[in-house]
């Protein structure tokens, strides 16, 4: 039995622009995005038995051809001629719909297992490209690199000299539906765009481009994600920023020490989900 065991990793949104609806119904956006090291583990597997199995176990995350890692791995098995099965195991750490990326990531992981297991060969571009089709942030995860993303997401310019920085995600345990706030964000016209630096010195740089549109219709609805952000700012962060379209809020620190005593904090103070983790 060929396998392979993967770590899927997080993102964050260091800046996060809608620049204007397109006429398809989605929107234009500048991102700058980060992946770090909380990952879901995925296990693939090829097997004799015909069809695709997809198991998760939690709560939020369907199994079978419900889960965007099934249809990453259809979509492969499509392109291939092989007859067998591909069963894959996802055990969960990032929260699930959460502005982390986690069901992205999951599946850019299975596109790239799935396309070593069974020897396609297809290039990382041609990957992207399917990967787009499933959803916006696929190909970033593709990517594995820093990047500002531009499009629906799909068009990723490599940002090299990113400083490795400590982050404390934390999330209070609402559920956001991205759709919903796009529904309900309300876009300014011909508002000037900030230019994004390509060299930043440490975190204090990072901090400088920390931004994004959503917050103020995320905040609007859900209080308690503001709460949390205003929070970490007190508690000594460098910066702090909605990821996405919430409800994790990640805060950026100079040291591991600090950032495992904010993330500590949280979680005995509010009972909320927080870890310290590192930029990759």
């Amino acid at each position: 039995m060929k396998k392979l065991i993967l770590k899927a990793p997080a993102k964050v949104n260091y800046r996060l622009d809608v620049l204007r609806r397109r006429a398809d119904g989605y929107h234009d956006l500048r991102m700058v995005m980060q992946r770090v090291d909380l990952s879901d583990d995925v296990e693939i597997r090829l097997v004799d038995e015909p069809g695709i199995r997809v198991t998760c176990g939690k709560d939020g995350v369907p199994d079978g051809p419900g889960n965007i890692a099934w249809r990453a791995a259809d979509a492969l098995l499509q392109l291939s001629d092989y007859r067998g099965g591909i069963d894959i195991d996802i055990t969960k750490r990032i929260p699930v719909a959460a502005g982390l990326g986690g069901g992205s990531s999951d599946a850019a992981t299975v596109l790239m297992g799935v396309n070593e297991l069974l020897g396609l060969n297809l290039s990382e571009q041609r990957l992207r490209e399917i990967g787009v089709k499933l959803g916006a942030d696929v190909p970033f995860f593709i990517f594995k690199k820093t990047a500002i993303a531009e499009g629906i997401g799909d068009q990723l310019t490599a940002l090299e000299n990113m400083p490795k920085v400590w982050v404390v995600l934390a999330n209070p345990g609402v559920h956001v539906s991205t759709g919903w706030v796009y529904q309900n964000l309300q876009l300014t016209a011909d508002r000037p765009v900030a230019i994004i630096p390509n060299s930043y010195a440490g975190v204090k740089d990072v901090c400088g481009i920390l931004s994004n549109d959503l917050e103020p219709v995320t905040f609007s609805k859900f209080p308690v994600v503001q709460e949390l952000k205003e929070l970490l700012a007190a508690w000594g962060a460098a910066g702090s920023l909605m990821s996405g379209s919430g409800a994790t809020v990640f805060a950026l620190f100079e040291d591991e020490a600090t950032a495992k005593q904010v993330a500590n904090r949280v979680t005995e103070e509010k009972g909320w989900f927080a870890e310290a983790v590192q930029t990759l």
